[in-house]
């Protein structure tokens, strides 16, 4: 993106003061001054990717409207795809920056780095707030926001009566456990869930052993009703009870919660990981972007946001700011982290294109 060109702010200031002039007011030139330099931080701009959906109205109130009360920078939030590395690689390539920054996955965020100089160090390390971010949810080059888990969700309906489902096992478990079943059409999570439904222990999921994978999923393959490509399906199916159980995040089975389908989360073994924000190499608004994580790391805008999108805070001391009752609901929260698994981010951020080549080629056959 190139940098904000003010011009029409110097024009409009000139013409201001002119006007002022014209006016008798030459001795209110120090307000006016004033008010040509609020212009110019009003013309200030950075593009933001993020997921959408549940996002942009969290993102909104948290972050985007007070960041430019307080700034007077625009920060706007533009949604994309998922795992957008390609984007993020032709953008820095050719110079032409859509966006300046993105929130991407740790996995996302660790590709764009070992493949190519795509992200900006951000380098506020020493930042105190930064500092209470756990050291687990950031790095150099991609400083957490929220944490989001892959758990099972499941119609509470389906199952009056009868034992719910509460793990992978239990999913791979048609006899066990009937109903319609759901499973994301993307081999991130997806693989993780097929090695620990045929029981392969939490600590050695990594390297994942992707014949045994797909060994697994040949099993429930002819079982899956869905394949489901986005979030927003994922909830729709819940609350429609088109299917009866889905593998998804954590904040989609809740949405459907919240809008009163009768739904419920299995946090047994959901695998966790960190989106957090990076910047684009080379966009001229990088300091810009640094300012708006700055504003991000804050324990009270972390909070915030969980009002409206239940992931996890990075930040430990936003939970002194989130309601009791909705921080029994997120990622972070000590319950729910003591029963997940972390995802190993540098396994999928070297061998992403290899397994989902895979994988789609096993979806076909």
């Amino acid at each position: 993106m190139a940098k904000a060109d003010d011009t029409g702010t110097r024009d409009l200031s000139r013409r201001s003061v002119l006007g002022g002039l014209t006016a008798g007011t030459l001795a209110l030139g120090a307000p006016t001054i004033l008010v040509a330099r609020k212009a110019s931080a009003q013309a200030k701009r950075i593009v933001i990717r993020d997921p959408g959906g549940p996002f942009t109205v969290a993102f909104a109130e948290a972050y985007y409207k007070p960041f430019r009360e307080a700034t007077g920078i625009e920060a706007v939030g533009v949604a994309s795809a998922h795992e957008p590395t390609s984007q993020i690689k032709g953008f820095v390539d050719t110079k032409t920056y859509t966006w300046d920054m993105a929130l991407l996955s740790q996995a996302a965020s660790d590709q764009l780095v070992k493949e190519g100089d795509y992200l900006e160090k951000i380098g506020l390390d020493g930042h105190p707030e930064v500092q209470e971010i756990r050291p687990e949810f950031r790095d150099p080059y991609n400083y957490g926001n929220d944490v989001y888990t892959a758990v099972l969700g499941y119609r509470t309906d389906a199952f009056k009566g009868k034992k719910a489902p509460a793990s992978w096992k239990d999913l791979w478990d048609v006899a066990g456990f009937p109903g319609r079943r759901s499973i994301r059409k993307h081999p991130f999570d997806t693989t993780e869930e097929a090695l620990l439904a045929d029981g392969v222990p939490k600590e050695k999921l990594y390297p994942c052993d992707i014949d045994r994978a797909f060994r697994s999923l040949d099993r429930i393959k002819k079982h899956v009703a869905v394949w489901w490509t986005g979030g927003a399906q994922a909830t729709q199916m819940i609350k429609t009870g088109e299917v009866d159980m889905v593998p998804t995040w954590n904040a989609r089975i809740q949405a459907a919660i919240d809008d009163g389908a009768p739904a419920a989360i299995a946090w047994e073994q959901g695998l966790w990981s960190v989106e957090g924000w990076s910047i684009l190499k080379g966009t001229p608004n990088a300091d810009l972007c640094r300012k708006f994580i700055e504003f991000c790391v804050n324990a009270k805008r972390q909070a915030a946001y969980t009002a409206h999108l239940s992931y996890g805070p990075t930040n430990p001391n936003a939970y002194k700011y989130v309601d009791p009752k909705r921080a029994l609901l997120l990622p972070t929260h000590p319950d729910n982290y003591a029963r997940s698994i972390k995802v190993d981010f540098r396994y999928w951020g070297s061998n992403k294109d290899t397994v989902t080549e895979r994988f789609n080629a096993w979806l076909l056959s």
